[in-house]
């Protein structure tokens, strides 16, 4: 491999690194990949680099939360059959999380092309202090919700909290928590609806990606790095969604709050 080739693998694995670490924490992990695009002189990456690196992102994080994805199917169905009001809780969780991913999954679909035409630097500056100011909002809540305790009025606040997150520059998991906690959700349930609503939606990317990416597919060059993308974003991911998990429950979002208001002064002086 010529070096030029080791280069451009180096640059689509650190690629790779940034999406992993900033897809779980709430600092828009799109907007910090367009900035290390930039930075490292890859250009704009396109749809097929986008769907690989979410699908990365979706498997570590299902890995994560496999126990509860299972355990809330299984009881879900042990509810249908029996009725059983053990199961009950359980059960409106994961409607509550169907319902919550409607708002994200229509909007995504009408307004795609938009959003891709008006994503830019100054874009995400703003967003990141949009961000940056709800992170600081919500910082020392303490909910008491717990799974049981949610209601579908809970589900469609978070469900179109998640939808103002296709804005480029707006953290989904951060648009997500801070709507979970903002109807008083303890820590651990918002970390827990705010990823159980991320997999049906990225889950919906990938299906919806699959044609564009038999009809594109990547260009030869390009398999290798993406290859190496994927690795990296998948191991980054599992180590920085166990990372926030520890954040979450230490109540320390704060910090994300001033690293949002840093990036986005430093885009708006340098961009």
């Amino acid at each position: 491999m010529e070096n030029f080739d080791i280069i451009v693998l180096i640059k689509y694995i650190i690629i790779g690194l940034v999406q992993g670490f900033t897809e779980p924490i709430p600092v828009s992990s799109s907007g910090h990949v367009m900035i290390a695009s930039e930075l490292l002189g890859l250009g704009e990456q396109g749809f097929i680099f986008a769907i690989l690196t979410n699908t990365a992102s979706l498997i570590a994080i299902y890995y994560i939360f496999r126990e509860d994805i299972a355990r809330l199917l299984v009881h879900s169905i042990l509810y249908l059959k029996k009725k059983e009001k053990r199961y009950l809780a359980d059960f409106k969780f994961a409607v509550f999380v169907i319902v919550g991913t409607i708002p994200a999954g229509v909007l995504g679909v009408l307004l795609s092309d938009f959003i891709a035409e008006n994503t830019s630097m100054t874009t995400i500056a703003i967003t990141l202090f949009i961000t940056g100011i709800a992170l600081w909002l919500i910082r020392n809540l303490r909910g008491t919700k717990r799974d049981g305790d949610l209601t579908l009025k809970d589900a469609i606040f978070v469900g179109f909290g998640q939808a103002i997150a296709l804005t480029p520059g707006i953290s989904r998991s951060g648009a997500t928590i801070i709507s979970s906690m903002a109807v008083g959700m303890k820590q651990d349930t918002a970390l827990r609806f705010s990823f159980m609503l991320y997999i049906p939606i990225s889950l919906g990317g990938v299906v919806l990606g699959v044609q564009e990416f038999i009809e594109h597919p990547a260009e030869p060059s390009l398999v290798i790095p993406y290859i190496a993308t994927f690795i990296a974003t998948l191991i980054m991911t599992y180590f920085a969604m166990r990372w926030f998990m520890g954040i979450m429950k230490n109540g320390k979002l704060a910090y994300f709050s001033y690293y949002c208001f840093i990036v986005g002064t430093l885009l708006l002086i340098f961009y």
